[in-house]
């Protein structure tokens, strides 16, 4: 049988940036706050590539008015861990990590959040609304090819080391890949640049654009454009190029960073209808209530497909939003629109 909890006021349902900023609202709002995360806290930060900095200053990331001091301007994947551990520390936050939530059910006035722990212990907790901020980490947008969960591939990329002389693979053509393809280069691996498209996309890094030109112009790194995967398998991986013709890339390591897509698997069992050509829940954007009422989103699953529209910078202001339909009031301001980019 089911554990079952006396249960909080509202359960947010991922531990990400968002989903901490969404309890720090709530909790101020007067709502006893439960965030669950089948992962750590801000499990996508753990993933980032281990030299990995924000495109924002440290500031624009912080949550709930606690200072985020870092002596650089942009903070680093290691000062996120820091920073978003202390925020759990410093506001109280209750949250249950390695729990993952299973199902969502019921509704106003009383969810039932179905979870499984790591230990395979599974709970049913109580609550009078659910936030789901599951965000976009875990859901990849996979190739479907022969050979994709392979052991030596994988749609994350956290350092070049593990490829030092020996061929590899990256697919994709924004900023993860060229990222990933450069810095692999300098770990002394043999690259392979694979995308679908005749360049790069439009939204590369100024300043990584012209040393990745440079690398491919005097071959250390190759590059197959217009070409896509269509297999792969243990030490090359199948191509099939615009017109038609096939080839073949050497490749020990394949690094899949083609994006990720909006986790919405929950929402869709609550019953919330999901925009097949957006990917957006449908939802109130004033309140961030979806068409179940009590049922909340906040974060990047608000943008669905569009993943350049919601990160933390306006995603963190959600809960403001939710937190004040909660209460009855009107909307507090609409928080930032889109994304500034700090170059």
């Amino acid at each position: 049988m089911a554990a079952v909890d006396p249960g909080p006021d509202v359960v947010v349902v991922g531990a990400g940036p968002c989903g901490l900023a969404a309890a720090i609202s709530l909790e101020r709002a007067g709502f006893r706050t439960l965030v669950l995360d089948a992962d750590c806290v801000v499990s996508s930060i753990t993933q980032y590539p281990t030299y990995a900095t924000f495109f924002s200053t440290a500031e624009k990331l912080s949550l709930g008015g606690l200072p985020f001091v870092i002596s650089e301007s942009k903070p680093a994947r290691r000062d996120a861990l820091t920073y978003y551990r202390a925020v759990v520390r410093h506001f109280g936050l209750t949250v249950r990590q390695y729990e993952r939530v299973d199902a969502i059910e019921g509704g106003a006035p009383m969810f039932t959040v179905r979870t499984t722990r790591r230990s395979g212990e599974t709970r049913r907790i109580a609550c009078r609304a659910v936030v789901v901020a599951t965000g976009y980490w875990g859901s990849p947008n996979r190739l479907d090819v022969p050979g994709e969960r392979l052991s030596h591939v994988t749609h994350a990329y956290r350092e070049g080391h593990v490829a030092f002389q020996q061929p590899a693979v990256v697919v994709g053509g924004g900023n993860s890949a060229a990222e990933a393809a450069l810095d692999l280069f300098r770990a002394g691996a043999d690259v392979t640049l694979v995308h679908f498209g005749p360049a790069f996309d439009k939204k590369i890094k100024p300043w990584i654009l012209p040393d990745l030109t440079n690398r491919i112009a005097d071959g250390a790194i190759h590059v197959r454009w217009n070409s896509r995967v269509t297999a792969i398998h243990g030490d090359r991986v199948d191509l099939v190029d615009a017109d038609g013709e096939t080839s073949e890339a050497a490749a020990d390591h394949v690094f899949l960073l083609t994006g990720f897509a909006p986790n919405v698997e929950l929402l869709r069992g609550a019953g919330v209808p999901i925009d097949t050509a957006t990917g957006i829940p449908s939802h109130d954007p004033t309140t961030l209530e979806t068409s179940v009422p009590g049922l909340f989103i906040a974060g990047v699953v608000t943008a669905g497909y569009d993943a350049n529209k919601v990160f933390i910078e306006n995603g963190r202001f959600h809960g403001d939003f939710i937190a004040a339909r909660l209460r009855g009031e009107g909307p507090p301001a609409a928080p930032i629109l889109s994304r500034e980019l700090d170059t």
